[in-house]
């Protein structure tokens, strides 16, 4: 995304365009599939910008979670980590992630897989799925060769 969609986006949800705002989209998409937490946002942002404040990061990744214009993501590291959120809500429901238990690589990944389960919990419970997180863990491709281990039985 370009500078002038990030300002399109911000209007469309009733932001105001601000350089902080514009600073911390812009680092966040520089760094396409890196996941960054709020402070690796900062290190990168005041470079910059260098009398950004941490608390202005803060206070403007949380203000871009809550009208879904960026992604807060966790993978249970112990860091909050933020991700550029895809401006058609309804392409943001699929999206989804791999880690690597043993080098932490995580890979994202397109595509609904869950449609069969939201439908029957609707049909069964009438239950409304509006979005889901998946998070699947195991070993990339790189670990795998680097154990020598080349089928999945071996790890299970």
């Amino acid at each position: 995304m370009e500078q002038e969609r990030f300002k399109e986006v911000l209007r469309e949800r009733g932001l105001k365009v601000t350089n902080q705002r514009l600073l911390v989209l812009e680092t966040i998409a520089s760094h396409p599939g890196e996941h960054l937490t709020a402070e690796e946002i900062y290190e990168l942002a005041k470079e910059q910008y260098p009398e950004i404040g941490l608390a202005t990061i803060y206070r403007t990744v949380q203000v871009l979670v809550e009208l879904n214009v960026i992604d807060k993501v966790s993978f249970d590291d112990g860091f909050v980590r933020y991700e550029l959120g895809n401006a058609k809500a309804d392409s943001r429901h699929h999206h989804h992630h791999a880690i690597c238990q043993e080098c932490g690589r995580v890979l994202a990944f397109e595509g609904d897989l869950l449609e069969t389960l939201e439908q029957a919990l609707y049909d069964t419970m009438g239950f409304v799925v509006t979005d889901h997180e998946v998070k699947l863990t195991g070993y990339c491709r790189d670990c795998i060769k680097r154990k020598g281990q080349e089928n999945m039985e071996e790890f299970n």
